[in-house]
């Protein structure tokens, strides 16, 4: 992608609920339908709105998580920004071609409370207005785009008025790698209504089980295609990235200032893919999902089958090992955007604007060059 969403919107002018047919809010959307054809240029954009403050951001996110749905199979009908009298206030809504209708409404953080009474509302409107057939067949989709793993209100209030069968909670990394998941396996349509549709208000846990399935198998094809290309890797030398989730408790950057910043150690699973190889001397950078690179590491010591008391889940991630001459950086993180992956050589005869969620999502080595590419120095 050669122009950022920043541009865009100087391109088209402020997004806003002003009517007509060639408004700045129906340019954005033609722009997204005709030039946003790729899911790695979808995933950019949101990236670019989530590190960014305003209301033109968190507009230009709600459209983009609309045009997510058209990657996810749904026919999508955009929204207002802002609730006006007479008209049906939702974010987005969706149709299934199982006859299943999703209403959603697009969250950028979690930080404040919902009224579940407001997209409850808004199917009850489309059930008056013949265009859900029945309430059993309509869903409302939160979509969060910086979920806060300290604040569960969204959860806690679908679970306290008993709208579980009814709403639902799901990140947009998660509506991304289900996405991505469609365009590199054989997962369809019925397979993410399946995710999107059980009991429970959050989807993201059954997300995350399919991301880890998927790639782990996508590190035993193209990441190995990859490394076996890469022809500047010192032979005393490894170097890794590895990625870093924020979890139920703790978000990926607290988890950084903990294991690498104040007990120099990090921790694998048992199956982190290179545990049994990366050795004394081999420099690691972690990346953030959804942030970029926010520090790296040289390996001091080989891992040990010895949980660590600063480890959450220690037993889930056993294998700890010593690292020194460490860097954070959270508040400059370096971003994988497209610009950046056409400097690295593993995205060498790729294209740059696919899909790029196999390069972030499981540890693997890197090129000498793309991992001093990728840390902030």
């Amino acid at each position: 992608m050669n122009i950022s969403l920043r541009q865009i919107i100087e391109l088209v002018g402020n997004l806003d609920d002003g009517p007509g047919e060639n408004t700045p809010r129906e340019r954005f959307r033609n722009h997204l339908r005709e030039n946003i054809k790729e899911i790695g240029e979808v995933r950019d954009l949101i990236e670019e709105c989530l590190r960014e403050a305003g209301d033109q951001y968190s507009r230009a996110l709600q459209d983009l998580i609309n045009h997510l749905g058209h990657f996810l199979g749904f026919k999508v009908n955009f929204g207002r920004y802002k609730g006006i009298v007479g008209e049906i206030g939702y974010d987005g809504y969706w149709v299934s071609p199982t006859n299943r209708h999703l209403v959603v409404e697009a969250k950028t953080t979690q930080a404040y409370a919902i009224k579940t009474s407001s997209i409850i509302g808004y199917i009850n409107e489309l059930i008056s207005e013949k265009k859900i057939p029945e309430k059993e067949l309509a869903l409302g989709l939160y979509v969060v785009g910086r979920p806060d793993p300290n604040i569960t209100q969204f959860e806690n209030a679908i679970i306290a008025e008993k709208r579980s069968d009814e709403l639902r909670v799901v990140s947009v990394e998660s509506l991304l790698s289900l996405a991505e998941m469609m365009e590199e396996y054989d997962i369809t349509h019925e397979d993410i209504m399946a995710v999107l549709l059980p009991s429970g208000p959050n989807a993201d846990s059954i997300v995350d089980l399919m991301i880890r399935m998927a790639a782990q198998k996508k590190q035993e094809i193209a990441p190995a295609e990859v490394i076996n290309t890469v022809t500047h890797v010192d032979e005393e030398t490894t170097y890794w990235l590895t990625p870093v989730k924020s979890d139920g408790k703790i978000t990926a950057e607290e988890t950084i200032l903990s294991l690498v910043g104040k007990n120099h150690i990090y921790a694998f699973g048992e199956r982190t893919p290179g545990r049994k190889h990366i050795k004394i001397g081999d420099w690691v950078c972690f990346y953030a999902t959804g942030k970029g690179v926010i520090a790296h590491a040289k390996v001091a010591s080989l891992p040990e089958n010895s949980p660590h008391g600063a480890v959450r889940n220690s037993k889930k991630y056993p294998w700890t090992f010593k690292i020194d001459t460490e860097e954070i950086y959270i508040e400059e993180p370096v971003v994988v955007d497209a610009a950046k992956r056409a400097k690295l050589e593993a995205f060498s005869g790729r294209d740059i604007e696919s899909s790029w969620a196999w390069f972030v999502q499981g540890t693997h080595k890197l090129a000498r060059n793309d991992f001093y590419n990728l840390i902030r120095r």
